[in-house]
């Protein structure tokens, strides 16, 4: 009886109005099912039983019969060190190593950083390629891009000029639920510019949105489709929104050191990447909020008016109890835009986006200038791990040719010839990535698996460089449908404001949209841009 007590006057103190209640922290966690954890049980076992079968028990005549002369630069570089049988072997080990990760990665028998650190012991230990070469890819510039960024990106958390950011923009243009839904917009789009992890955009953000839910009468379980709207837009808006610059999160990062790494010879810039997938990322988010609030989840006239009196005077008070902007917040905008104005124009002044973020972090850490500490800085070193694992893995792959000598056998098993049109291979490509996304959860993995075969198609069928790899690329960030397709989507699903039938009637539309809108992207604006043929 006490116990019930407790709970009913914790129902009657909880005030849908306190950003407090909205921590991450407070919300439940998502625990995994029964499937989940048999998967986990197994992952590591099934992993082990792939790598032994693999690189000690089966025969793969691709490898036995290979043609020498057909091998990229870096591979012959590679065979011409360690010798014909040695690189044979290095080819078995570098598909049993990129398999076995696969599964652990899928299934997260272990931790994400530990796979990579076994990645990267495996490449060594196996002569993939050199010990110098694995332990490299801990600093390899994207390393240093992503790293930076997070020091950028805590500088706008420590001074919560984000925040008020969120707040002021909401107040000043929110005054009709179309206001609000259009206001989270432009905000997930001007965060994207500056924050590299989708995550910490639905962290700053959650609380805000969920006391807009609340003043229009979504809270506490009661949940209609301003809430529905608000909160999946929201989660729409943070990966799209990533998808628009090259910078938006590590997965882009990667997709763009893999491509420079199979081609040598050309080059992504902030800039290139901008006006690509800027346009196309800003007509989704607008296909988004029409097929969201018009079509599957139109807002009943009682749900675009706010339901709780003052509501909106709370958020004012919230934005008032932060004072007036501080100095630090001042020089937390300024080296932001001048870091944007640097990537941007990069092909005028020639500094690498690396070096300019470095530039900027070394201003935000100076003593009397900047505004942050090291202490302050929140790096997720786990994350780091993981990528530097991802990095080993493409350079294992260049050195070994593995992704163009896979795409070989894989398309002459499927009866797939040089007489292919190319417009059959990008609509595959583009579907395989796109679609990917419903069973993978990882971002990297996808990019790891997928950017890789579309430059092995390229090179195989003697497309042009980016052809097919950048259309791909630029798929990454559509990870929505269901809950566990990325971490915004576990987190955002926890708020209970929708169920999973309603985030995929709204995410499966939205990605055979976007799917749609790639390939019209292909014969118009990438065409235009020089990167595809044009699919007809």
């Amino acid at each position: 009886m006490t116990d019930k007590n407790t709970e009913l006057e914790q129902e009657q103190v909880f005030d849908p109005l306190d950003m407090n209640n909205y921590k991450v922290e407070k919300l439940p966690k998502m625990e995994k099912s029964g499937f989940e954890k048999w998967m986990a049980r197994l992952g590591g076992p099934i992993a082990a039983l792939v790598f032994i079968l693999i690189y000690w028990v089966i025969d793969i005549p691709l490898f036995d019969n290979l043609d020498f002369s057909g091998l990229s630069d870096k591979a012959q570089a590679r065979l011409k060190v360690i010798g014909e049988p040695a690189f044979i072997r290095a080819c078995y080990a570098m598909l049993a190593i990129f398999c076995s990760s696969i599964v652990l990665w899928i299934t997260e028998a272990v931790q994400s950083y530990l796979t990579s650190l076994m990645v990267i012991l495996g490449v060594i230990l196996c002569g993939v390629t050199t010990q110098k070469d694995a332990f490299a890819q801990l600093g390899h510039p994207v390393m240093w891009l992503n790293i930076l960024s997070f020091v950028l990106a805590s500088m706008l958390v420590k001074t919560r000029v984000a925040k008020r950011f969120a707040l002021w923009f909401v107040l000043k243009f929110g005054k009709s639920a179309s206001g609000i839904f259009f206001s989270f917009l432009i905000i997930n789009v001007v965060l994207s510019m500056f924050i590299s992890a989708t995550t910490v955009k639905a962290t700053i953000l959650l609380p805000i949105f969920m006391v807009v839910a609340a003043i229009f009468g979504a809270s506490q379980g009661n949940r209609n489709n301003f809430g529905r709207n608000l909160v999946l837009q929201n989660l729409f808006q943070i990966n799209i929104g990533a998808s628009a610059f090259m910078t938006g999160s590590g997965a882009n990062l990667l997709a763009i050191s893999l491509l420079m790494g199979a081609y040598s010879s050309v080059s992504v810039i902030y800039a290139d990447w901008l006006v690509a997938a800027f346009p196309l990322a800003m007509i989704l988010l607008l296909i988004g909020w029409f097929v969201g609030v018009k079509v599957i989840f139109p807002l009943k006239p009682e749900e675009r008016q706010p339901q709780i009196q003052g509501g909106m005077e709370r958020l004012r008070n919230e934005l008032e109890s932060m004072g007036s902007m501080k100095m630090e917040e001042f020089k937390s905008i300024a080296i932001f835009v001048g870091v944007l104005v640097m990537w941007v124009t990069e092909s005028l002044h020639g500094v690498s986006a690396e070096v300019v973020v470095l530039i900027g972090a070394v201003i935000a850490l100076m003593p009397g200038i900047g505004v942050v500490k090291w202490n302050d800085v929140d790096i997720p070193w786990h994350l780091m791990i993981f990528s530097a694992g991802a990095y080993v893995i493409g350079s294992g792959l260049n050195a070994t040719d593995l992704p163009s000598m896979l795409v070989g056998a894989g398309m002459d098993a499927l009866g797939i010839t040089a007489q292919t049109p190319f417009i059959v291979l990008y609509i595959l490509l583009t579907g395989l990535m796109l679609f990917s996304a419903l069973i993978f959860q990882s971002k990297n993995m996808r990019t790891l698996v997928f950017v890789p075969i579309a430059i092995g198609v390229e090179q195989q069928f003697g497309f042009p460089p980016l052809s097919l790899s950048f259309p791909v690329s630029l798929l990454i960030e559509h990870v929505y449908v269901l809950p566990f397709n990325s971490k915004p989507a576990a987190l955002l699903y926890t708020t209970n404001h929708y169920s999973w039938s309603d985030t995929f009637k709204f995410g499966i539309t939205m990605m055979l949209i976007a799917w749609f809108m790639i390939l019209v992207w292909g014969e118009t604006v990438l065409h235009w841009l020089g990167y595809t043929p044009g699919l007809f």
